[in-house]
């Protein structure tokens, strides 16, 4: 199921889950510090999209990069961003941090 979809698209809370847990994602907040320190996804890395620059993401890797906000319209923004700027292994979540904490999957 996790190769079904093709990077640059949007993913399920699930599937993002799975994709981590196999380590083979590397998630990225693009909310406010503000924001992340009120309800975060564990191991999630903030840049946000305020100051975004692709040169502030992490390594990614064999990794996919992964990015989230808070409903899914800032990492759709972050998303064509990084396509524009020639990283085609990425996706972005479906319903954000809201639809993650509505699957039951954890914050902290």
């Amino acid at each position: 199921m996790l190769g079904l979809l093709k990077p640059g698209t949007t993913r399920t809370p699930q599937e993002i889950k799975a994709l981590l847990d196999a380590g083979k994602a590397v998630l990225v907040d693009v909310r406010e510090q503000s924001e992340h320190a009120e309800m975060a996804i564990p191991g999630a890395r903030l840049v946000p999209l305020s100051r975004f620059s692709t040169r502030d993401l992490p390594e990614l890797g064999d990794c996919e990069l992964v990015l989230h906000c808070k409903g899914g319209a800032r990492s759709a923004d972050a998303l064509t961003r990084c396509r524009d700027a020639g990283i085609t292994k990425v996706s972005h979540m479906a319903g954000g941090i809201m639809a993650w904490h509505g699957a039951g999957l954890p914050v902290r």
